[in-house]
């Protein structure tokens, strides 16, 4: 009996209707799928077969879900990784696999609590463990902290001990002044907190969901914030100035083949936090450099998705300086102070001494304005 006839097969595997066109090519769900997989796969490899790393022991991986898309995804495409290589008779070495949660609500007003969604996580994905914590519980993996922020806002924020660890975070933030700046803080907070729970469960590295749509708006945002310099670890992989690996194993993929992916899971769909859509009635001087340069990058993405890939490809040939073993780090956000002036020598102004802050949180303080 002949074969069903396929109007529109996909060019893949030529035994099904392509449904979605993928880089000029017309793919079925299936051959889409293994696409993102496999790009994935790729960029994993090194954990996966313990290159240039012990093969015996323990190697544990941390992956901040923020519960959008991107994130989510690749704790899916990790997930069924995992899964395939744990059913050959001699598996490689391989990863495990812990899921932190900063809760929403602790992060973004008016986001819903993620009790719910972090019960089907458990279930969705047991062969990982999850740990779920506020955004204040930075204080508690992060003591030097705390006197950083006391200093940090200068006249514009008073830490009051006597407040509960929310509240204090609550009333710093508030302090800070413009958008840009209070995207940025918030940023390096959430990279201090994630470092630091990697480093209290003896993580090697974190896997950062972003994709190839987000790296290059990173990118341009850091740039015009004054964070060049860190660009080497905060859209590349690699070793991060906190001594945990940074990778990004969704890099090959734009956002829209990440969305599309999601689509083909009803599971996923119901742990994702959805995105806002971009409301067309903010004036621009009201939004951050972040979020002008996402909308950037998505519409441009859109129309020249192959100059946008360029922006991460090319950001991720940079290769970071040699540090002296004595240079400063910023005491805020992390950053190697290659270019403070001092080269690491030792200051003699009390203030300094207390504070090191680079140029780009200097400019995030609330007394000066971007």
């Amino acid at each position: 009996m002949p074969g069903k006839q396929l109007s529109d097969p996909c060019v893949d595997c030529g035994d099904a209707e392509a449904i979605l066109t993928l880089r000029t090519r017309c793919l079925c769900k299936t051959c889409y799928a293994r696409f993102v997989n496999f790009k994935v796969f790729k960029r994993m490899e090194n954990y996966r077969l313990r290159r240039n790393m012990p093969r015996t022991g323990p190697c544990k991986l941390l992956l901040p879900l923020s519960c959008g898309i991107s994130s989510s995804v690749l704790l899916h495409v990790l997930n069924a990784q995992i899964q395939h290589e744990l059913a050959k008779s001699h598996p490689s070495p391989g990863f495990d696999l812990h899921v932190l949660v900063i809760e929403p609500s602790s992060v973004y007003d008016g986001s819903p609590s993620y009790d719910e969604g972090f019960r089907l996580l458990q279930q969705t994905f047991p062969l990982h463990s999850f740990t779920r914590i506020p955004l204040h519980s930075i204080f508690e993996l992060d003591p030097d902290l705390q006197e950083v922020i006391s200093q940090f806002s200068k006249d514009g924020f008073a830490d009051d001990t006597s407040l509960s660890d929310k509240d204090r975070l609550d009333a710093f933030r508030a302090s800070i002044a413009t958008s840009t700046s209070k995207v940025d803080v918030d940023y390096v907070l959430i990279t201090r907190l994630v470092v630091a729970f990697a480093n209290k469960m003896a993580c090697r590295g974190v896997l950062w969901g972003d994709s190839d749509t987000r790296l290059a708006a990173k990118t341009l945002a850091n740039v015009a914030k004054g964070r060049g310099s860190s660009l080497t670890w905060q859209v590349c992989d690699g070793m991060s100035p906190f001594g945990v690996e940074f990778n990004f194993p969704l890099r090959d993929l734009f956002k829209a083949e990440v969305h599309n992916y999601a689509s083909f899971f009803p599971e996923l769909t119901r742990l994702i936090i959805p995105d806002e859509p971009p409301s067309e009635n903010v004036l621009t001087k009201n939004l951050s450099i972040d979020e002008l340069m996402m909308r950037y990058v998505q519409t441009q993405g859109e129309k020249y998705p192959g100059v946008m890939a360029n922006v991460t490809r090319t950001a991720s040939k940079l290769q970071a300086s040699l540090v002296p073993a004595n240079v400063l780090q910023c005491s805020f956000c992390g950053a190697f102070m290659l270019n403070s002036g001092n080269n690491g020598a030792a200051d003699t102004t009390a203030a300094n001494r207390a504070l090191e802050l680079c140029y780009a949180c200097n400019r995030s303080r609330p007394e000066v304005t971007c």
